[in-house]
């Protein structure tokens, strides 16, 4: 008798709950050390599971961080090391609609062990070229996008690495919206939408008295697309004592990286603002929550359609207001509690932290809404809203209606 066999269910019997098996990036670590989005989304997600569910798994990638989330089970795997010519090879065979070999050779290596999974939904984070690399008659490959992952592919190329995912997941409408774009029609339908989520309980921690200064706080990663040059010019633009910003992060997430000439370029802006001007790189995830409650204002300034923003929910989470750019799917994290500002306007931003500035009322009215959007977006919420799409997998339909 085959294994498969051997795992059927009675006849007439419902089904057991499929475990999750998520796939980041080969390389990104599942570590409470890096503040890299994928392995919080699925930390996030896998804490919050419920109780009557398989515990949730985490394919990673052997050498990466050995201090890793408790969340979930960690599968580890020996990573195949991607070469210096396989970006140029792959962008070839995609044009002419033949197989990534350095994509198949790098993600292959995350589920060379599938065989011996029990069968599972497989989440492939931000690797569309994974799905077709799934076992899809012992597992249900699912992609899930964070990013507009199909920017260099044709529709065609897109539908044929897809064909086999009965759902993809996105983190906002937004995204949804612009991954649905590339895929042919067919596909369209099996876009859903699960935006991210915080844990409302780890950020809700005490916070500092406040003092006579606007405690303003950024934090991501430090390079021009996430505007952290709008944010100083504003902070300039105000020309105000009382006005404090404490930048926290760096390009990457390395901390002993030497500057970057961008980084160099805002130490020396900063020497012109009235207030003080602090920088920092990042810092682990267990001391982010006390970080982010010592600030009044949390800025998320990105001038680049940003898919999400889960800076701005941690902040909310804290307790602090938040001033974010109307761009991408930043909106949709803030929902109608934050303050939303044109990108690129270092003028409107200056005037959105001078009113919470002027106004103690304002940013009273502004934190404690923060506050109670931050709880409705639970990543327990998260969570459920992915077990309701996941669940909808067996009842897809290619000509259906798409309920986002």
């Amino acid at each position: 008798m085959s294994p498969r066999t051997e795992e059927r269910a009675p006849e007439g019997a419902a089904p057991s709950p499929r475990r999750l098996v998520h796939v980041i990036t080969p390389g990104d670590h599942f570590s409470p050390r890096t503040g890299s989005a994928v392995p919080t989304v699925v930390d996030g997600l896998s804490r919050h599971a419920r109780p009557d569910r398989p515990r949730p798994a985490v394919v990673v990638a052997a050498g990466t961080y050995p201090d890793r989330y408790d969340s979930a089970e960690v599968l580890e795997y020996a990573p195949a090391r991607a070469r210096r010519a396989d970006r140029w090879v792959d962008a070839a065979a995609g044009r002419l609609g033949l197989p990534r070999p350095g994509a198949r050779r790098v993600l292959g290596a995350t589920v060379a062990a599938q065989a011996r999974w029990e069968p599972s939904v497989v989440l492939a984070h931000n690797a569309p070229a994974l799905v077709p690399l799934v076992d899809a008659e012992r597992h249900t490959p699912v992609l899930y996008a964070h990013n507009q992952v199909l920017g260099a592919w044709s529709e065609r190329d897109a539908g044929r690495a897809l064909d086999r995912a009965p759902v993809i997941v996105c983190v906002s409408d937004h995204l949804a919206d612009a991954v649905a774009s590339r895929l042919p029609a067919r596909l369209r339908a099996r876009v859903r939408t699960v935006r991210n989520g915080v844990d409302s309980a780890a950020f809700g921690v005490p916070r500092p008295p406040r003092g006579d200064t606007l405690r303003v706080v950024y934090v991501g990663r430090v390079i021009p697309d996430k505007g952290v040059h709008v944010l100083l010019d504003a902070v300039v633009a105000l020309a105000r004592p009382d006005v404090e910003l404490t930048i926290l992060g760096r390009p990457g997430f390395a901390a002993d990286a030497p500057l970057t000439g961008y980084e160099r370029e805002l130490r020396r802006a900063a020497e012109r603002a009235a207030g003080p001007v602090r920088f920092g790189s990042f810092v682990p995830r267990p001391e982010l929550p006390a970080l982010l409650a010592a600030a009044d204002v949390v800025v998320v300034p990105s001038v680049w359609p940003e898919p999400f923003a889960l800076t701005a929910l941690e902040g909310m989470a804290a307790g602090a207001a938040v001033v974010a750019s109307d761009v991408g799917g930043v909106p949709e994290a803030v929902g109608d509690a934050g303050v939303l500002v044109p990108p690129g306007q270092p003028r409107a931003l200056a005037d959105a932290l001078e009113s919470l500035a002027d106004d103690a009322t304002a940013l009273d009215r502004a934190a404690r809404a923060a506050v109670e959007h931050a709880r409705r977006c639970d990543w327990s919420v998260a969570a459920a809203r992915l077990d309701e799409v996941l669940g909808e997998v067996t009842a897809l339909d290619a000509g259906s209606g798409s309920d986002r």
